[in-house]
């Protein structure tokens, strides 16, 4: 009979944490700030269809980086959650840190698991408040790790150079036009190395706001003509049309979107977006 292979539990640990911070590390960045009347979430997202930020509840938002197939799962769990807990007992006892601790138990359990291979995903949970002061905006890992979070925060891919700039020019109490400028040219330092920053059009970003002021759902989206209103859309450059008169491609900015089957997509078990 032979000897089964042996790994110590700490050498599984370490290959499990490096194999979900890659694949995090493939996605594109996300970026969450406080702001005058509440919370701004700002999302590179190539795609119109598939979303990296969505609401939970009347108060809550979702965001999320790495794997689509499985953070849209754990989005799907949250509303569930709040639904019910909202249903059964009082709207006021769904909160950010009630499901952030359901979060933090599932992730910690699938990546304690000996079976399952770990979910290449950071989220965070939001909750706007009556003032900047009862924001609550929770940041939590592939291994079930909850951080409070307070002013900013950044996650997926190159969050280094990213949070380096905020640090550097994130000043409290911005407005919400301010916050998104200053979200976007981060985005743009988020970039390969030896590229520089990076122009973001409109149409390549994802944003939503929790705002406080509004009367009852404090979620909402932020469309393409709000965005170039406030970014200053400049006109995108013109690529020669087809000769098979189909509509001229749109040049892209910075990394190429991942193609089917290629290392970013997940070898098409779902994109890491």
């Amino acid at each position: 009979m032979t000897t089964p292979f042996y790994i110590s539990p700490e050498q599984m640990m370490k290959d499990k944490a490096d194999y979900a911070r890659k694949g995090i590390a493939r996605g594109r960045s996300a970026v969450v700030i406080q702001y005058e009347a509440g919370i701004l979430l700002v999302a590179e997202n190539w795609s119109p269809a598939l979303h990296k930020i969505s609401e939970i509840y009347d108060q809550i938002a979702f965001a999320a980086v790495g794997r689509y197939n499985e953070f849209e799962n754990l989005r799907i769990m949250g509303v569930r959650i709040a639904d019910l807990r909202g249903y059964s007992y009082d709207r006021r006892d769904v909160t950010a840190r009630g499901l952030a601790n359901a979060y933090a138990q599932t992730l910690g359990t699938i990546f304690s698991s000996a079976g399952e291979k770990p979910f290449e995903v950071e989220i965070v949970v939001a909750e706007v408040g009556s003032d900047s002061e009862s924001d609550q905006i929770y940041r939590l890992t592939y291994d079930g790790s909850v951080t409070d979070e307070h002013g900013f925060m950044v996650m997926g891919g190159q969050t280094e150079p990213i949070g380096v700039y905020l640090e550097a020019n994130y000043q409290p109490g911005p407005s919400a036009e301010e916050a998104l400028r200053l979200a976007v040219r981060a985005l743009g330092e988020g970039g390969q190395s030896g590229e520089g920053p990076r122009r973001i059009a409109a149409n390549q970003l994802e944003v939503a706001v929790l705002d406080r002021t509004r009367p009852k759902r404090k979620f909402k989206r932020m469309t393409r003509a709000g965005l170039e209103a406030i970014l200053g859309g400049e006109p995108e450059e013109s690529a020669p049309a087809p000769s098979n008169g189909e509509p001229a491609p749109r040049p892209p900015v910075g990394p190429e979107p991942p193609k089917p089957g290629s290392t970013e997509s997940g070898g098409g078990d779902g994109p890491a977006l």
